[in-house]
């Protein structure tokens, strides 16, 4: 059996979330689509939108660009959330069946297309997946009942997260080389504890990484999972259902919330219900609110449209290389998009390449050629070169979110 990951188009509305990474690599649950599937013996390949292409070639090796000829082919969403025991119960039905559909809503979740089909699915591309879809007949094919979820907003990761988070630790537990440290803490190698670090293993296990550091007088609440050469500071209190990605610097108050690699929250501050990209960095006393003075559910407002999150707790959702200023707070359930400065309080969603400075009364645009400035220096101090497709992708998020900054209504000046 061959796979297909495929982005489809509801993958907009994961906006930021997605707009700087293919759908199959959000963290969620300790854990990305992309690693749960390339760990089994399948020849694996993607379809992504086309701005993130040259970065799907640089940063998942494990994809390859050809199938196996003569085999049955798993079309595969890659808003799919990556449970353990959901990836797994969708490969097994796909190995007993010759033919068949699985949708989501209105989305198609998983399909099985025979072999006879399946071959010009190998170098299909994000703009011929319709056509394609037409010509393996998935219209026609027979449909599972089988209940498959997939990511629809944003706080769809977070709510998510914290039903799947100890069960997939515990599968990482299995699958990994650890050793039990104190009661419920595993380490990989070379994960250090300082002296005075509370651990609270109750709700469930810490995991450390490799080189993961926690400094002195931390609280560490499982379930918890601390990526490889993550740095935990002094003082901070990191709670349950978190999961922090390599080489992170964190510090303050965290609870139930997804931090991506590369991302500092050094200083004290709040974060809670959240979900933070890669290459971020919260200034000192950036808090969020990740509760209304209500008490009620979040409503949500995703470029123009508003959401029930069904959620009485939702922070915040920050886009890739996006930057607060000291004391910013974040208000209820608000989206900010990539590369984008912010300061003061963020009372409404803030575009993409913008600086937000609403309570001051400016908003400006970023333009692309500062934020690469910037983050070239952000890259040198993480000893990280950047490649032509980090600098590539940049160019591509400023102009296909220029439809962001005119939605917003903002006085944008440049």
């Amino acid at each position: 059996m061959n796979i297909l990951l495929f982005e489809d188009s509801l993958v907009a509305r994961l906006s930021p979330v997605t707009t700087g990474r293919p759908a199959y690599a959000i963290a969620c649950g300790a854990y990305r689509l992309v690693d749960l599937i390339a760990a089994h013996p399948f020849p694996v390949t993607a379809s992504v939108r086309p701005h993130l292409t040259a970065i799907q070639a640089a940063d998942f090796p494990q994809l390859g660009e050809s199938f196996t000829l003569g085999e049955k082919l798993l079309l595969l969403n890659a808003r799919l959330v990556p449970s353990v025991a959901l990836v797994e119960r969708v490969l097994r039905w796909a190995s007993e069946t010759d033919a068949g559909v699985i949708r989501s809503g209105d989305a198609i979740a998983a399909a099985v297309v025979p072999a006879d089909k399946a071959t010009p699915a190998a170098n299909v591309r994000y703009e011929q997946l319709e056509d394609y879809f037409g010509f393996a007949g998935l219209a026609g094919l027979p449909q599972s009942k089988l209940e498959v979820p997939l990511f629809q907003w944003p706080h769809d990761i977070v709510r998510f997260h914290q039903n799947i988070l100890g069960d997939n630790l515990n599968h990482r537990l299995d699958q990994g080389n650890y050793q039990e440290i104190a009661d419920g803490v595993f380490a990989a190698d070379g994960a250090k504890l300082a002296d005075y670090v509370v651990t609270d293993t109750s709700a469930g296990p810490i995991v450390l990484e490799a080189g993961a550091s926690i400094g002195p007088y931390v609280l560490l609440s499982g379930p918890l999972h601390i990526g490889a050469r993550a740095r935990i500071l002094e003082h901070a209190a990191i709670k349950d259902g978190v999961a922090l990605g390599h080489t992170t610097k964190i510090g303050g108050e965290v609870e139930a919330s997804i931090i991506e690699p590369y991302t500092n929250k050094q200083h004290h501050g709040f974060l809670g219900h959240s979900y933070l990209g890669s290459w971020i960095n919260l200034g000192a006393g950036t808090c969020n609110s990740d509760l209304k003075n209500t008490y009620g559910q979040v409503k949500m407002d995703y470029r123009g449209e508003r959401v029930s999150s069904g959620m009485q707790f939702v922070g915040c959702f920050v886009g890739d290389y996006a930057k607060t200023a000291i004391n910013t707070s974040i208000f209820t359930g608000k989206t900010i998009g990539v590369c984008s400065m912010v300061y003061g309080f963020v009372t409404t969603n803030v575009p993409s390449f913008v600086n937000y400075a609403r309570s001051f009364g400016q908003v400006t645009e970023m333009p692309p050629e500062v934020m690469a400035a910037t983050q070239q220096r952000m890259f040198a101090r993480r000893n990280v070169e950047p490649r032509p497709c980090d600098i590539e992708l940049l160019q591509a998020m400023y102009r296909l979110s220029q439809d962001e900054r005119q939605l917003a209504g903002e006085p944008l000046q440049l």
